[in-house]
């Protein structure tokens, strides 16, 4: 006697049109970026408007401009370290981590600026960023794809800055750098949060595009200042004002389970 038909069911992975979309993001940014002609690190760059020594320190303000990474990161990780409100430490401490290390990196590099030094300057930022795209992936998808993109995502940051360094080829790196802000508004808009005060997620983005516009007008913002301050040392401190933002939200923040109404 013929067996009955059986229905071959296939696991469930629970991806959705929104993951899809996260993965195309992703996949397309990339794409768009690889598609266009390898540029490289322009060496104008290196030569900022406001060199001026004090204290047998040069570029002295470029420099101590980034003592906010440090604070903010060591207040995070200390925070992180004893904090139940998290989905995945680790991604969070990583975050943290690489904001603190930023802050010698880039001093290193402002000693002496070239692109030997702005190695150490964009590896802890790539730490920094891949850190905080695990964070949010295990807050608002889920906490497995956190754990399993963390290490290589890592791995890609560092290699992005390599591979520049190598190639002289900035594409993969500026995507490394970019990809996470395109992701967060996704995030916020697509997907359920589990934690209140995720507007100041929209806070830090705000932040670190005005450091990005800062930057590109350092000698602008130094002239309007008078040369009191340049815009690459307003950099620093919108870009570490953003992290704060970051750690203020995981500080004040409620389970939204927890609120009333809820």
């Amino acid at each position: 006697m013929q067996e009955p038909y059986k229905k071959i069911m296939l696991p469930s992975f629970g991806i959705g049109w929104r993951h899809a979309l996260l993965l195309f993001i992703a996949i397309g940014s990339l794409a768009l970026m690889l598609s266009m002609q390898p540029f490289g690190q322009n060496p104008d760059y290196h030569n900022f408007a406001d060199q001026r020594t004090f204290f047998a320190i040069p570029n002295f303000f470029d420099i101590t401009s980034n003592i906010p990474f440090l604070l903010v990161g060591m207040a995070g990780m200390r925070f992180c370290h004893g904090s139940r409100l998290m989905s995945f430490r680790l991604a969070w401490l990583t975050f943290f981590a690489g904001v603190a290390i930023v802050s010698g990196g880039s001093a290193y590099y402002h000693w002496n600026p070239g692109n030997n030094t702005l190695v150490w300057d964009r590896l802890p930022m790539t730490i920094a960023f891949m850190g905080l795209l695990a964070a949010l992936l295990a807050e608002y998808v889920s906490v497995r794809l956190g754990k399993f993109i963390l290490l290589p995502a890592l791995l890609t940051g560092i290699f992005s800055v390599f591979y520049w360094h190598r190639f002289d080829d900035l594409r993969f790196y500026v995507w490394i750098q970019f990809v996470p802000l395109l992701i967060v508004p996704v995030l916020l808009a697509l997907f359920r949060p589990g934690y209140s005060r995720q507007w100041l997620l929209l806070v830090a983005l705000a932040c670190y595009m005005l450091a990005k516009l800062s930057e590109a007008c350092d000698r602008e913002v130094f002239v309007f200042t008078q040369s009191l301050f340049s815009g690459h040392s307003f950099k620093h401190l919108l870009a570490a004002s953003g992290c704060f933002s970051v750690l203020v939200m995981l500080k004040t923040r409620k389970p939204l389970s927890e609120l009333p109404g809820r």
